[in-house]
């Protein structure tokens, strides 16, 4: 599989472990901020969601790709089975150092 994250993504399922090393191309979301008033004379912005730029197609990857949380949130039914995220909810029993970082997910997100 893939890896279209910035990170080495570690994947745990009962001692079994499969690494998926960073490729160094990384899928992500274009974006665009607007300005949307202020508060406490702080400015604020708003973030604006756009495409998902540097994944191609579903077809491209036959093998699966991983991508990041929002990533895989903007793609389409068409990535269902093929695009994966890793599952760090507070409920996905994700494994984590003694500084709560995540070192290794224990399942998969897809859409």
């Amino acid at each position: 599989m893939l890896n279209l994250t910035p990170h080495n993504i570690t994947v745990d399922v009962n001692g079994v472990v499969h690494e998926f090393p960073a490729t160094g191309v990384v899928a992500r979301v274009s974006t665009s901020s607007v300005e949307a008033g202020s508060r406490f004379n702080i400015p604020v912005i708003k973030t604006l969601y756009g495409e998902v730029e540097g994944i191609g197609k579903p077809e491209d990857h036959p093998e699966g790709v991983l991508v990041s949380a929002l990533v895989l949130g903007r793609l389409g039914q068409e990535w269902s089975d093929v695009a994966f995220a890793p599952a760090t909810g507070p409920n996905d029993n994700c494994i984590r150092d003694s500084k709560g970082h995540v070192v290794a997910v224990t399942k998969l997100v897809t859409v």
